[in-house]
């Protein structure tokens, strides 16, 4: 009898480790079916922004030897904040291929518009499934990015990031530099209150895309307009100063947040450097632009302009790695603010112009008035495509691409990109 009990007790001995293995390797399937899932996400993330980034420097250069620099540098930037992504992966591990096409994937085919970022074999530890002879895990990502729309597309289809703002145009046949602005100039873009603008009395540059009203105007200088202005097309302007939602969407360019807005929604610029000290408007009828108190006479009078900012893009530092470059181009329709404008008015669209935006948008003056909102930007070309859109040259009309950004694509080779 004393035998047969040392028996059972020896058997229940067995059946609880083996129920004890089970347990514990059903906990370790839990913990690292969460970890691959978060360092699934990270991977994610950190490829889409290499993509990206090839394809904006693609967009802009034509080398696919500087995009797939700049994506395997932005692989690192961006996995340095997390310290097992960097362990195991960096740049150089990523494989870049690009395509004429979209879909069909055409690896090799020329002119390349688009890029495949692939990150294969990110291996990682695992916990109690070890036990069960699962030693690592491991997971990949790809992303494909490149114009919103098929190169060759007509209009109608593209995507544009459109500024809430206007710029009155010159129309006068032979007007200096594009629509009578040049690169050597800094513009008022957005005004704070004024007895009166060259749009009338009540507009202070502020159109309405998309509907009317203050949140609207907020998330629209964030970038929350995403939609297309054709040429010969009317805008309807936005009677007011605004100056708390502009303040709180255009600032988030600059990584500043108030008002609801948020990171996730609208990141920040890599590069938020702005001109110091800052600009100030003033002179008779607030027409002249200050900088320390001097007049501004030129981009070149500036302690920080594009050109330093395109240095910036290429060369670094960067403000903030995880950023999204080109936030602060911004474009900007040019009108015909000609006639008779009286509260909201209806102007046609002649073009667009890309500015740089110079500084964070102030909401008060030295007198602590609180419509201190002017905003000031550099212009740096007619609008043709690019990541946000940027300065680049018109598309032919006769069968180019239009006005279109960057984005990220599903990739056609993987269904979970």
């Amino acid at each position: 009898m004393d035998g047969l009990a040392r028996r059972q007790r020896g058997i229940v001995a067995v059946a609880v480790a083996i129920g004890l293995l089970g347990l514990l390797a059903m906990v370790g399937f839990a913990l690292d079916s969460g970890h691959l899932i978060l360092n699934k996400s990270r991977l994610q993330n950190t490829v889409d922004a290499a993509a990206l980034s090839a394809a904006k420097v693609l967009d802009q250069t034509g080398s696919e030897e500087q995009a797939t620099a700049a994506a395997r540098s932005i692989f690192d930037l961006n996995a340095t904040s997390h310290p097992e992504l960097a362990r195991v992966m960096s740049g150089a591990d990523i494989l870049l291929t690009y395509s004429n096409t979209l879909e069909p994937w055409a690896a090799g085919s020329v002119p390349a518009n688009y890029v495949r970022v692939v990150a294969a074999n990110f291996t990682m530890w695992t916990s109690f499934t070890s036990l069960i002879g699962i030693a690592n895990t491991h997971t990949a990502a790809s992303a494909v990015a490149g114009p919103s729309a098929p190169v060759g597309q007509t209009a109608g289809n593209e995507a544009c990031d459109i500024a809430p703002m206007l710029a009155c145009a010159d129309p006068a046949a032979g007007a200096a530099g594009d629509w009578g602005y040049s690169g050597d100039n800094v513009t008022v873009l957005k005004l704070a209150a004024q007895d009166s603008t060259e749009v009338g009395p009540g507009n202070y540059h502020l159109i309405q895309l998309g509907g009317a009203g203050a949140n609207i105007v907020r998330q629209n200088l964030a970038g929350g307009y995403d939609q297309c202005i054709d040429p010969g097309a009317n805008v309807e302007t936005q009677p007011g100063v605004e100056t708390g939602p502009v303040a709180q969407g255009l600032n988030t360019r600059f990584g500043q947040y108030q008002g609801g807005m948020n990171a996730n929604e609208y990141p920040p610029d890599v590069v938020t450097t702005a001109t110091d000290p800052d600009l100030t408007l003033g002179g008779d009828g607030e027409t002249v632009i200050f900088r320390g108190g001097e007049p501004v006479s030129s981009i070149h009078d500036l302690s920080f302009s594009f050109d330093e900012y395109a240095n910036r893009l290429n060369t670094g530092p960067f403000d903030f790695p995880g950023g999204e470059p080109q936030r602060r181009v911004l474009a900007v329709p040019f009108v015909d603010c000609s006639g008779p404008n009286q509260g909201q008015s209806s102007l046609p669209v002649v073009g667009l112009g890309c500015f740089f935006i110079l500084q964070p948008v102030t909401q008060g003056g030295p007198s602590g008035g609180g419509n201190d909102s002017n905003i000031f930007g550099e212009y740096i070309g007619e609008c043709g495509a690019d990541g946000t859109p940027g300065p680049v040259p018109d598309p032919d009309p006769a069968g180019g691409p239009g006005i279109y950004k960057i984005v990220l694509h599903n990739d056609p080779l993987s269904p979970d990109s």
